[in-house]
């Protein structure tokens, strides 16, 4: 053979971090179901939040803890600073006897003014409820809002500049409630920042142990009204600790992050901001998002300061991908440091985790650790990591230390349900919710379901398997995975869809309602046509191909609990709200906006 003809291969590795092993220990039920566990004991935690707080202060005394952009610069404040203000906040809400039934309500964003509160309320035992800003500045009847008020009657709202939040905090009855403002209206938040802490601070500290409530996360709500989690300061610990073990490399070096994620919600407010907190770290407040008007901003963060772990969402990161791929030394300065890049709220489509691999190989000679988990509001969030190398998504991991996963069969799937010290008590003032959201074991019905990826091996992890009641059958009796089709038909679409929700329950075939993105070019009908065509062609059955779509042109409606601000469709609002798209989309002599494709 001709040498010169040979080829050369070269194995392309995935550099990851140091990782705990992932191991198992798993448990027949008689009803054909089974229990996975980690066979590591959950270590040991602090009994509150604060306790992280005042060990920083003393250890990294000069470290910054946040950061928000201040023109060109930042401001920072260090842990020293922050476990000070705290106290003086502390001092201040204590005084005026905030507890759990006179919560304090956050409605402006992510800030270290919201920081501060949040921190200054754990050290005295008082819930914070961050609420959605969206529920606030773009809804037009804060119906929602109104209902949250109502339900945590607080004692105190916080809002960092009140003129923005003018109209909604006119639309709710303040009688009793006082405002406190960064600037423009009711209590300055310096002047709280002002009181010194007496004993009166010190026993009230004291009192603040892992089954206090240290905040009220409201979830994003379906057809019906959102319900506030109560989460306590030991189920945040122990989750974080859970975190720890299966990530070992943040205790190799504090992580550094530039975030944009929510604090009303779970994966930033709890996950992302306790990594920081846990550990010491950096948080770099980004006032971006997967938006076309603010994405820039995130550019420009990321431009400016490397982070140690990405997070986002799957829509973030085909955004993110592209700024990538079209600069060089952009992608060089995102990958400086890198230890992961972690996506969660949603699947990742597999073409997003192609480039994202493209770009890094080809920028640092290696492909990174792409990496997700798996949990809800409820659970604080973390109940499975996919703590080893992965190369498509899917796989959402093993139980971490402290969580035990049921799986129950219902339906011709496997039900996940949780048991463990991250998982909530229950519903605030809801008695019968908190009831039914738990089976006789003490089991939290997460909703989910979820499959071993090897029924061998149940350390290779769990594939998710989408909402057990989410999927639906066709009129010829064949189930329709939904989350499967909808992950296949976005990454299929290749950055032309924002978003979509699979319709079809008791129809001949199924349909798809879709949001085309925004920077979608003239011929973008018929390119995903021809896509989605191509889709159809690779897989088998009628129950994963999709026979029509319909472009909305409404987007989803915040007010109508469609989509969170974290860009999260609620597939139930959706169908229930627009019935008559549905009924067009699977009319037997369809519009000419509906996309029919090739059979």
């Amino acid at each position: 053979m001709d040498p010169r003809a040979a080829t050369v291969y070269r194995f392309v590795m995935r550099r990851v971090p140091r990782l705990k092993e992932p191991l198992v220990v798993r448990e027949e039920r008689d009803d054909g179901g089974f229990v996975l566990r980690s066979p590591t004991p959950l270590g040991a935690r602090p009994a509150n939040l604060s306790a992280w707080v005042e060990r920083w202060a003393r250890e990294r005394p000069d470290t910054v803890a946040f950061a928000e952009r201040s023109g060109e610069g930042w401001r920072t404040i260090t842990w020293s600073a922050l476990a000070e203000q705290s106290r003086a906040i502390g001092q201040a809400l204590a005084e005026r006897d905030l507890s759990l039934e006179r919560p304090v309500m956050i409605l402006s964003g992510n800030s270290i003014d919201h920081a501060l509160m949040t921190f200054g309320a754990m050290a005295v035992g008082v819930p914070v409820v961050p609420v959605s800003v969206a529920y606030a500045l773009s809804s037009t009847d804060w119906v929602q809002l109104r209902h949250i008020f109502d339900l945590v009657t607080p004692g105190m709202i916080f809002v960092e500049h009140a003129a923005p939040f003018a109209k909604a905090l006119a639309a709710l009855d303040l009688t009793g409630v006082e405002l406190v403002a960064s600037e423009g209206g009711g209590t300055p938040l310096s002047a709280l920042v002002k009181t010194s802490p007496s004993e009166r601070f010190a026993e009230r500290a004291a009192t603040v142990g892992p089954d206090t409530v240290a905040k009220i996360l409201m979830t994003s709500g379906s057809t019906d009204r959102p319900k506030g989690v109560l989460t306590t300061h030991g189920m945040l610990t122990a989750n974080q600790q859970s975190l720890a073990q299966a990530w070992p490399f943040v205790d190799d070096a504090a992580p550094v992050l530039v975030d944009w994620l929510p604090w009303s919600h779970t994966f930033g407010g709890s996950h992302n901001f306790n990594l920081v907190l846990r550990n010491g770290g950096t948080m770099y407040i980004d006032g971006g998002r997967p938006a076309p008007a603010l994405f820039g901003r995130t550019l420009e963060n990321l431009a400016k300061v490397a982070p140690t772990i990405q997070f986002n969402v799957p829509a973030g990161y085909a955004m993110l991908v592209k700024a990538l791929e079209d600069d060089a030394a952009f992608a060089k300065q995102f990958f400086s440091r890198m230890e992961a890049v972690f996506y969660a709220a949603a699947a990742l489509p597999q073409d997003v985790w192609a480039r994202l691999d493209a770009v890094a190989e080809r920028t640092l000679g290696h492909r990174i650790w792409l990496t997700t988990a798996w949990g809800s509001t409820e659970t604080s969030p973390l109940v499975t990591s996919a703590h080893f190398a992965l190369d498509e998504a899917g796989n959402i991991g093993v139980p971490v230390p402290g969580c035990e996963l049921a799986f129950v069969p219902n339906g011709g799937k496997l039900e996940l349900r949780v048991r463990g010290p991250n998982v909530t008590p229950g519903y605030h003032r809801d008695s019968t919710k908190t009831a039914a959201a738990f089976d006789e074991e003490g089991f939290y019905r997460i909703g989910d379901a979820g499959r071993l990826a090897d029924t061998e091996a149940p350390a290779r992890g769990v594939v998710f398997d989408g909402r057990v009641a989410e999927d639906f059958k066709l009129q010829t009796g064949t189930w329709v995975n939904v989350a499967e089709v909808r992950t296949g038909c976005l990454s299929a679409a290749g950055g032309l869809l924002t978003n979509a929700v699979v319709t079809g329950h008791d129809r001949d075939y199924v349909g798809l309602l879709g949001w085309l993105s925004p920077s979608a070019e003239e011929g973008a009908r018929e390119a995903l046509a021809a896509r989605l065509a191509k889709r159809n062609d690779e897989v088998k059955g009628s129950s994963r191909r999709v026979a029509r779509v319909l472009l909305l042109e409404a987007p989803p409606s915040l007010d109508a609990g469609e989509i969170t601000d974290k860009g999260y469709v609620n597939a139930a609002a959706v169908l229930a709200n627009r019935a008559e798209q549905v009924e067009a989309l699977h009319a037997d002599a369809p519009g000419d906006d509906v996309l029919v494709l090739p059979d």
